[in-house]
């Protein structure tokens, strides 16, 4: 596992689209700059749909938490948008993490 946390936009203006593809080791710290980098794309267009793919990331339980929060809340936290401006962003789910995966094994 790559524990460097690797951020690739793609963003479709024409279609008011974009996605982030965050790859490596997923933190409650690391989560930070995704946030910085979705309000960046956020801010190119109003009304642009974010897509969040994090499916090849490990992505720690509380750093999930959080980013499943700003999805259903359609917020970055105030301290990454303190104008709080609305954010249509969906998370594509993780990879299972590996020492989870290994406990649920052994059971």
């Amino acid at each position: 596992m790559n524990s460097k946390l690797n951020i690739l936009v793609r963003v479709d203006l024409d279609h008011a689209r974009a996605q982030v593809v965050a790859k490596g080791h997923i933190t409650v710290h690391s989560v930070q700059a995704l946030y910085v980098v979705v309000k960046r794309a956020n801010s190119l267009k109003q009304g642009l749909t974010l897509e969040l793919d994090i499916s090849s990331a490990w992505v720690d339980d509380e750093a999930l938490e959080q980013l499943q929060d700003c999805s259903r809340n359609h917020h970055l936290p105030s301290k990454i948008d303190p104008q709080q401006k609305r954010c249509n962003v969906s998370v594509l789910a993780p990879r299972a993490n590996p020492v989870a995966a290994a406990t649920l094994i052994a059971a």
